[in-house]
């Protein structure tokens, strides 16, 4: 989850929960495991109902408007793509296996092609074949304005992307993109303008779902998409608010390795209260004891106290995303024009009071590198500017001597008025860390929109603010690019480069990754290049977040990827 679906809330955000940490202090929780098996005993087995209670509704329900890659969450249930992730716990559900596809995709030399082949006998909920054609129409409407708000990488990437409008009469020119190929009912060819060794993971976002062309209803599509996954839409209540789903009789277990589809009925209930589920998972009773969430996290004192009973703590599940919270610099903006003011930041900070104000240990892992400490990024440990936990002030004051402040320095700090990571605790919890090094930080709080608004902004972002980031797929291009690459510079819309860094090198070195097909020589090249960029101090990695969530009593089968760092409820069973 990358900050780019939280400009038009295309997604739940798995950090959604985060908003009900406070500033206790660190609190013992479950161990770094998944949850047990159920209080039943047994190995998992088909039937049942299962219940998700959450937060956030599962809204756009239309592969072409939905943000999500892979996940293990609603979507995947319905929807089955190219690719998908290994759904399997911790670093194993890192990797992208084949899903409609027969393999990872055959990339040309220069990887700017890239052919997949359909498994046979797949099949939509009416009984008709899903072929190619399919596909590509489902790839084509998601270039159509009414269906904006999936991820933005073929526009980018696909030739013509740029100014293909969708397959629909309201759009001008093409109504078909002629870089995605059909040559038969089982291939499919994807052109593109620039190598991609990444596209495997591409394929598994769900503008790769198939849609077949006769059964599109527009904008209207969401209230009964046509399923190619082991359960199909029965109810779309209020956009999403309550999604009411049944076993598809055409979906093949032979022909889908990936999803367990125990349930038989799957019941998603939307729009409640964080503390109201977590207490209705405690509980365990009639429908909730076979119920799960798939956003909603335990805060502090919700830890605390699990952590004193055995039996709610072997039903919690504990999950890692590749996501990172940190500081961020605009250097246009003085004194951090100064690489040493810079440094000396990097020094002061204390991350113990930073994690103390996000919920405690159990909530977050401290952070000296931009990628996450996940291996599928390429994660390589360095730490340019050691701080220890509670920051290092006399090499903080020794740096900004040489910059010029003998006598110290004020620097004003934006963050957001909305409680949670980016909000008034962790700023302030920054506030004193640097106090002790002798900069003086003043605080400027602004409402959660405006907030964002002008942490995106190039053209007037604060110069010290608090932000954070999250990837599409567990790889080093969708988490460094974007904030480091100086060709993603956006000066007239949502930038993320706060720095704006446009360093011909480095962003050399960005294309010359991307091309690679093999992606472990990628990853280790990705961590290399996190790592000389991070000398420059353009941020100060904060935290990582953990996620703990709670299981109804009776629920089977938990495995939480190091992908999404959440319940793969295409996994769970009741019985």
């Amino acid at each position: 989850m990358r900050e780019r679906r939280l400009i038009s809330q295309r997604a739940t955000v798995t950090a959604v929960s985060l908003a009900l940490l406070g500033g206790l202090a660190a609190c013992s929780g479950p161990k770094d495991n998944a949850a047990n098996s159920g209080e039943g005993g047994g190995k998992p087995a088909k039937g049942g109902k299962l219940t998700v209670l959450n937060s956030e509704a599962q809204s756009d329900f239309d592969p072409a408007r939905l943000y999500t890659s892979g996940g293990g969450n609603v979507p995947s249930l319905v929807f089955r793509t190219l690719t998908t992730r290994n759904r399997a716990a911790g670093a194993a559900g890192t990797k992208v296996v084949p899903d409609l596809a027969t393999d990872l995709g055959t990339p040309s030399k220069n990887a700017t092609v890239w052919t997949y082949t359909l498994k046979e006998g797949l099949k939509f909920e009416d009984g008709s074949a899903i072929t190619s054609t399919d596909i590509k129409y489902g790839v084509e409407r998601s270039f159509a304005a009414e269906l904006s708000g999936g991820a933005p990488y073929l526009r980018d990437w696909l030739i013509g992307g740029d100014t293909y409008q969708g397959p629909y009469e309201s759009g001008k020119g093409k109504k078909t993109l002629d870089s995605i190929e059909t040559p038969d009912e089982r291939t499919i060819v994807f052109k593109l303008k620039k190598p991609v060794g990444d596209f495997p993971y591409l394929a598994t976002q769900t503008q790769f779902a198939p849609v077949p062309k006769d059964k599109d209803t527009g904008t209207k599509y969401e209230e009964h998409p046509v399923s190619s996954g082991p359960y199909k839409v029965v109810k779309n209540t209020n956009d999403g608010e309550r999604l009411q789903l049944e076993r598809n009789p055409h979906w093949s277990e032979k022909a889908d390795d990936q999803r367990k589809a125990y349930a038989d009925t799957v019941d998603v209930r939307s729009g409640l209260d964080p503390a109201v589920i977590n207490q209705r998972l405690s509980t365990s009773s009639g429908d909730d004891a076979s119920a799960v969430t798939t956003d909603t996290n335990l805060g502090p004192a919700e830890l605390a106290q699990i952590g004193q009973d055995k039996a709610l703590k072997s039903r919690v599940g504990v999950g890692h995303f590749g996501y990172t919270n940190y500081l961020a610099f605009n250097p246009k903006v003085k004194p951090f024009d100064k690489p040493e003011v810079r440094q000396a930041i990097s020094y002061a900070i204390g991350r113990s009071s930073v994690i103390n104000a996000v919920g405690g240990s159990s909530l977050a892992e401290p952070a000296t590198t931009f990628l996450p400490n996940q291996k599928a990024f390429g994660h390589t440990p360095y730490n340019h500017f050691p701080a220890g936990k509670n920051g290092n002030p006399a090499k903080a004051k020794e740096v900004l001597a040489k910059a010029g402040y003998k006598s110290g320095l004020t620097v004003t700090l934006t963050h957001s008025t909305d409680e949670g990571e980016m909000g008034p605790k962790v700023a302030s919890a920054v506030q004193q860390s640097l106090a002790k090094a002798g900069i003086t930080v003043k605080l400027k709080g602004l409402e959660g929109n405006a907030y964002n608004e002008k942490r995106w902004a190039a053209a007037d972002a604060p110069g010290f603010f608090l932000s954070r980031w999250g990837a599409d797929w567990p790889a080093g291009y969708p988490f460094l690019a974007p904030i480091f690459d100086g060709r993603q510079i956006v000066k007239d819309g949502a930038n993320f480069n706060n720095a704006q860094l446009n360093d011909p090198a480095i962003n050399k070195e960005f294309d010359e990754i991307h091309e690679l097909t093999d992606l472990n020589a990628a990853a280790e090249r990705w961590g290399a290049l996190d790592q000389k960029i991070g000398e420059q101090a353009l941020t100060v990695p904060l935290y990582h977040p953990v996620y703990q969530r709670l299981v109804g009593k009776d629920i089977k089968n938990v495995v939480i990827s190091d992908w999404t760092g959440v319940l793969d409820i295409s996994q769970v069973a009741v019985k």
